[in-house]
């Protein structure tokens, strides 16, 4: 049986008068079990220096991810804005379904569970035509 595990931790000092610190593990299974997720799609990056919308994961494809990762099977995906922090007005919309589910700034990431149902696609958008860089990965069943 394959393990896979996502940790995260955060701490901060300047937001609460005492020391915060969070810490937390999932255990990334298949769907309604506890056997391990065992496919990954690689780590890939791709560069955009538009700011038209981007299909970042297509659900709809007959080949690729889209043909392994379906609408009743477990999926989790990694994405994080490569860039910069910069002035704090550039960052990447980040859609499901066209409908926005955050923005990430330079640095920021994201790792949510994903549907990979027809017209579920993960979608982006750069807030300008400045170069942005996306890292991501799907973990799947």
């Amino acid at each position: 049986m394959a393990t896979t595990q996502a940790t995260i931790t955060l701490d901060s000092s300047d937001i609460a008068d005492n020391v915060l610190s969070i810490s937390n593990t999932a255990t990334l299974t298949t769907a309604g079990t506890d056997t391990g997720l065992t496919e990954f799609t690689g780590i890939a990056r791709k560069k955009f220096s538009t700011a038209s919308e981007f299909i970042l994961l297509d659900s709809g494809l007959a080949a690729g991810i889209a043909a392994d990762v379906t609408a009743d099977k477990s999926a989790k995906v990694y994405i994080k804005n490569m860039n910069d922090r910069g002035d704090g007005t550039k960052y990447a919309a980040v859609r499901i379904n066209s409908i926005e589910i955050g923005r990430l700034y330079g640095g920021d990431w994201m790792f949510i569970p994903w549907c990979a149902a027809s017209g579920k696609d993960i979608e982006f958008t750069a807030s300008d035509t400045t170069e942005t860089t996306l890292e991501y990965t799907c973990f799947y069943e």
